[in-house]
């Protein structure tokens, strides 16, 4: 944010021809020398862009003429047409150049708009005592510091910065008018009383749970703040109201057992801009340090990953955190994934409702899927085969199917198909396991041992490798598996020719990927023979059948596929190869 020389009359700079005057929203000229001597921005933006800056300058800008602070701005509209200008410019109360003087408005246009990365929505400062701008990034002050940002030139930008360096508890939350907090009873607490203290700021609306309880996160956080406090840890959270309803503030701090910033305190919006936390979306939960500096910025997202365990990540030092996630791990249980309050079921046909309690114990697939995903359509018939040996094999397994499908219909459509359980169509909880598993691609089976552990959350390719024969998942076996066909693969010739291929033989290869054999017209993974040009696959145990002398007699024969594109079952809408699959990053990754 350099500061710039550039020198101007204000005149000279605004004015068209036969135009001396700028127009405010109700239609009133206001002569282009009132600005002289003046303080102003000229702000260059479209309806289409930025309309929460356009919201949030409009309050800045009202909260400095109601203080009688020096400061104007101009509207210099960047919008196609007069009708969507006149749209925009009737919520400002400011004054702006008519938009009929188009030549004006691409000079202004052509010589500011360049200037800065907030362009088409960009505030140029002005100083019309001096006769030069003062700062082309207006914006970036009036963001992070709102009122506090004036006069919102370079210079009081990097001076507010530099203070930022030096904050400290009390900075934060001390006000010219307060030096205190407010506990849930109403009394007050001082801020000096938080000295020493991990202190998380929690940048709160109400917006309750579904059963209008209070939200989710309020919920965890107010049991991990119990925990750290019968610990006898020094921890205290400050929440940061947002909310615009006193009633509602009042009745959302009675159920919380922390302390409070007083309704409608500047300060709540000072620590927004401060944290550049705007525009606002969504609850937030910062950990301040004793010495006032951030510790974590998104403690709310451990929270939703790790639940009330979150409380293990304290004192937020580097170690714990690379600790949490081994932490969790060895706290997990059945229950932990599948139960959320009075969830604590998951479904069968015909709206049966199976007690998470009576799958305790068991071996569990989590099947992440959707109808949408035209491999997880195609991979269905091949794991509910393999399913059934599994099940004849154990009594003791199952699994649970994760709908990823974006409507109920879809949902049901997929599920009536399935031989086993199901979490209900948009659940809460499949967002809860999304996350503890990092986002899972389509289709995707976790397995969860029977100690309610997670044995892996990669078997999808075991099951299409070796089917059933890969049970229980575990790494040993899994690792036994892959060796063993490894070891027969080094025997396998390099090349196969194969009565279906008519022209040429197959190559041997080793795919990450999974693929559906164009002989048998099942799911593999792993080692296959196939042609690169025309796409067929054939599983090694397919390919290796076809013993001929045709092929011992005829090795020069010609070698290459003329290209023709192979398709085993055109009618059917699973026709694209699966090892070219988009659907699942887990379906891409060639070894």
């Amino acid at each position: 944010m350099a500061e710039e020389k550039w020198h101007y009359n204000v005149v000279s700079l605004l004015s068209g021809t036969e135009r001396d005057f700028l127009i405010r929203n109700n239609g009133e000229k206001v002569a282009i020398s009132s600005l002289d001597g003046r303080k102003f921005g000229l702000f260059l933006s479209d309806i289409y862009h930025e309309r929460i800056i356009t919201d949030d300058l409009i309050k800045v800008y009202n909260q400095l003429s109601s203080e009688g602070r020096d400061f104007e701005i101009v509207f210099v509209s960047c919008d196609s047409c007069e009708e969507t200008f006149n749209m925009y410019f009737s919520d400002m109360p400011w004054l702006a150049v008519p938009f009929a003087d188009s030549d004006t408005r691409e000079r202004l246009h052509d010589h500011f708009g360049s200037f800065t990365e907030y362009y088409p929505a960009l505030l140029v400062i002005y100083d019309a005592a001096i006769g030069m701008v003062v700062n082309e990034e207006g914006l970036r002050a009036v963001e992070k510091y709102g009122v506090d940002g004036y006069p919102f030139t370079v210079k009081s930008y990097y001076e507010l910065e530099a203070a930022a360096k030096e904050q400290s508890l009390r900075s934060l939350l001390v006000s010219p008018s307060r030096d205190y907090l407010i506990s849930n009873d109403g009394s007050k607490v001082a801020v000096s009383d938080l000295e020493g203290k991990i202190v998380a700021f929690y940048f709160w609306f109400n917006i309750p749970d579904k059963d209008g309880g209070p939200h989710k996160l309020t919920r965890v956080l107010a049991e991990i703040y119990r925990k750290l406090k019968e610990a006898g840890e020094s921890f205290e959270v400050v929440l940061v109201p947002l909310d615009d309803n006193k009633s509602s503030y009042e009745q959302g701090l009675a159920s919380m057992p922390w302390l409070a910033i007083p309704f409608e305190d500047k300060g709540c919006e000072r620590l927004i801009r401060y944290f550049e936390l705007w525009p606002f979306h969504s609850p937030t939960v910062l950990v301040i340090g004793a010495d006032g500096k951030i510790m974590l910025e998104n403690y709310e997202w451990l929270i939703s990953k790790y639940g009330v365990l979150a409380w293990e990540a304290f004192p937020f030092s580097e170690e714990q955190l690379d600790l949490l996630p081994e932490k969790a791990r060895a706290a997990q249980t059945l229950e932990s994934l599948l139960v959320a309050g009075d969830l604590d079921y998951v479904i069968g046909k015909e709206g049966l409702k199976v007690p998470v309690k009576e799958l305790v114990g068991k071996t569990i697939l989590l099947f992440f899927s959707a109808r949408g995903s035209r491999t997880c359509r195609g991979f269905l018939p091949h794991l509910i085969e393999e399913y059934h040996k599994i099940k004849r094999m154990d009594s003791a397994f199952e699994v649970v199917n994760i709908s990823m499908d974006k409507d109920q219909d879809s949902f049901e459509e997929f599920f009536s198909g399935m031989p086993w359980l199901a979490l209900p169509f948009g659940d809460e909880r499949k967002q809860s396991l999304e996350r503890t598993f990092g986002g899972c691609p389509m289709p995707s089976l976790v397995v969860i041992g029977p100690t309610g552990r997670t044995s892996t959350r990669y078997a999808t390719r075991s099951l299409a490798t070796h089917g059933a024969d890969a049970y229980p998942f575990s790494e040993e076996r899994m690792k036994e598996l892959d060796q063993k066909i490894d070891e027969l693969a080094k025997g396998w010739p390099e090349k196969r020719k194969l009565e279906l291929h008519k022209h040429g033989k197959l190559e041997l290869g080793r795919y990450g990927c999974m693929y559906r054999c164009g002989d048998c017209h099942k799911i593999g993974s792993g080692w296959f023979y196939t042609c690169d040009m025309c796409g067929l696959s054939v599983h090694p145990k397919c390919a290796l059948k076809e013993e001929t002398k045709e092929e011992e007699e005829h090795d020069e024969e010609r070698s290459e596929c003329d290209g023709e594109v192979y398709n085993d079952f055109e009618d059917s809408e699973y026709s694209e190869d699966f090892k070219d699959s988009e659907d699942s990053e887990d379906f891409k990754d060639s070894e």
